[in-house]
């Protein structure tokens, strides 16, 4: 049992600020590697566990019956930046389910890519629900609402059985039932179950090795997986540090969530990850979830040198100068 980690941003040699993230790291046969001092406590993941989101429209045959690719797969599982090829897919995996973005209820906002964005100002445009950066997993949500025959609008209350199939299968992968546990609505209108993070960390190593799985779903766990190591753009963006992780290492999944979540899958080692800044910052969550995993004697020295990179991170000035870095604090 660790203490949290803590997180210094330093500007010049003194330290402005300080974070601490809470973390759970899982092994083969569930078996806890290491923790921070309250990873029970349970919290919302928000979008970090859209993998998990996404394994009932492949396990259902939903993904196959509208010919669903891997870079759409991918997208499935995104919180994507809204560049004109994430769009592209979500209007196409739309447009295989028999739908248009007028289905989509997720809200609209601008693109997290600024030259798309810019591109849209210039052009006098307004935001869509398409531009959202969940839209990928709402219209994985829409086809897989198609292919039940259940009725596509409200797919996103609590009690569709859009949502009640995602609770039920996020708790069997998890090991933990979800039926009571605190509900919010996520920043795209889905709900969202506060969860230990020791049984999310336990269901993403459970997504890297398929173990205790019905034969079905270890193969739609697979499938996601090579999906998101073969289109790490499409998980999250240009220069966006989920794909650029993913991207400087293929074996390794990665996902972030709003507030500081941070999640991560190793499939050749049957570890799974999960790491929750307590104040928020995501700043503080990914740099932690790198220099976590480099504890972890799995990779070969290549992909240490690359996870070294992102194990903390320059802070700059408007003038691009380095003024201080983000990094573990010492010890």
């Amino acid at each position: 049992m660790l203490q949290p980690v803590i997180i210094n941003v330093t500007r010049g040699d003194f330290v402005e600020s300080t974070h601490a993230v809470s973390f759970a790291v899982i092994g083969p046969d569930d078996a806890l590697i290491m923790s921070s001092g309250d990873a029970d406590r349970a919290v919302f993941p928000r979008s970090s566990v859209k993998a998990f989101q996404a394994l009932p429209l492949i396990e259902s045959g939903a993904a196959d019956h509208f010919g669903f690719t891997d870079a759409e797969l991918a997208l499935a599982c995104s919180s994507h930046s809204a560049e004109p090829d994430h769009v592209a897919a979500v209007a196409a995996m739309l447009a295989k389910a028999g739908l248009d973005e007028s289905a989509l209820e997720c809200g609209a906002n601008w693109p997290m890519h600024g030259p798309s964005r810019d591109a849209m100002l210039l052009a006098g445009e307004r935001p869509r629900p398409i531009h959202n950066e969940c839209s990928g997993k709402h219209a994985g949500m829409l086809a897989l609402a198609r292919f039940k025959g259940w009725p596509h609008a409200g797919y996103v209350e609590a009690e569709h059985p859009v949502q009640r199939t995602i609770r039920a299968v996020m708790s069997e992968v998890c090991g933990i039932s979800l039926e009571a546990a605190p509900c919010g609505i996520d920043g795209c209108s889905v709900p969202t179950w506060a969860i230990p993070l020791e049984a999310v960390a336990r269901g993403f190593s459970r997504l890297a090795s398929g173990r205790g799985m019905s034969e079905a779903r270890a193969k739609a766990c697979a499938r996601i997986l090579a999906a998101t190591s073969a289109y790490p753009q499409m998980v999250a963006g240009s220069e966006r540090f989920d794909t650029n992780v993913m991207t400087a290492v293929p074996r390794l999944f990665v996902k972030s969530g709003a507030e500081g979540y941070m999640v991560a899958a190793i499939p050749h080692a049957g570890i799974g990850l999960a790491a929750k800044c307590l104040d928020g910052a995501s700043r503080a969550s990914t740099t932690a979830t790198m220099a976590l995993l480099l504890e972890l004697d799995c990779w070969t020295e290549d992909e240490r040198v690359a996870l070294a990179a992102f194990a903390s991170r320059p802070v700059f000035n408007r003038r691009n100068d380095e003024v201080g870095l983000i990094e573990p604090a010492a010890g």
